[in-house]
């Protein structure tokens, strides 16, 4: 009770900017934001930058330096990258959006740096204790392995809290999407390709999420598929066009979902 309070203290703190002159809550200044006031959005990413600094340190367990840690660069993209994302049609605060996305992010950029640390030799990391007694760095390796699985294991459960959330605004729940999900692997192709086709159109997740429903009339005029096609996979497309417009990068990893950057459909099985 008392980290919520804090929390919506911090929140009105920061909406009170003393140098920006700002008594618009985040959640209205981001929406002012998306209509294209890039001066505002300047200003605004300015102000919460110790926002961003604080979720940052606490994410990694010490204090982080914006002026020297990678960490507030990317943490720092992340909220403007949930500036561009966050919808106040699903019912959650910019802030705890914008905290998330970070947290994603974070963690996409630590499992990079661990894939080149795993290059290095062990011997590498050998210290000594107080005592002058070696330290076993294979030790140290296992439980810094261990300890990301259960960090990892928790991250996979934060986002499928948060899309089954995020589905009950559209009336499907978690469990809908097993009997949804197509038998053969042709149709579900077909089907990530529509929902990556989705997701990559702001105006049509705009709606989507406005409406609480899949825009068909408007995807019938850039898929080649029947509207009944479209009907009887709205579920499946509506689920799966989230997770790839939102911050899951465990479940785009569990579907296969690959990069923009890669060509070519959304997933492979």
């Amino acid at each position: 009770m008392l980290l919520v309070l804090f929390k919506k203290f911090l929140g009105k703190r920061q909406s009170h900017h003393p140098d920006s002159g700002n008594t618009q809550t985040p959640e209205q200044i981001v929406i002012c934001i998306q209509e294209g006031d890039l001066r505002l959005r300047n200003q605004f990413i300015t102000d919460y930058q110790p926002y961003v600094a604080k979720v940052t340190s606490r994410f990694c367990k010490r204090y982080i330096d914006p002026a020297r840690d990678d960490e507030f660069s990317i943490a720092l993209g992340a909220f403007n990258e949930a500036i561009n994302q966050f919808s106040p049609q699903a019912g959650r605060s910019f802030l705890g959006f914008a905290e998330q996305v970070i947290r994603r992010r974070l963690i996409d950029y630590v499992r990079k740096e661990q894939r080149f640390s795993q290059q290095i030799p062990y011997s590498t990391f050998e210290v000594e204790d107080e005592e002058d007694n070696a330290v076993n760095p294979i030790e140290i390796h296992q439980a810094i392995e261990e300890y990301e699985k259960e960090k990892s294991a928790e991250e996979r459960r934060g986002e499928i809290i948060d899309l089954n959330r995020c589905l009950t605004d559209f009336g499907i729940r978690f469990g809908d999407l097993v009997d949804a999900s197509p038998k053969h692997d042709d149709s579900r192709q077909a089907l990530f390709g529509i929902a990556r086709k989705l997701s990559r159109d702001p105006e049509l997740m705009r709606i989507m999420v406005a409406k609480r429903m899949l825009p068909i009339k408007e995807l019938l005029d850039q898929v080649e598929v029947s509207r009944k096609t479209l009907e009887r996979n709205r579920k499946f497309i509506i689920a799966v066009a989230l997770i790839y417009n939102g911050p899951y990068p465990y479940l785009r990893e569990y579907l296969h979902i690959r990069d923009d950057s890669e060509e070519g459909g959304v997933a492979s099985e």
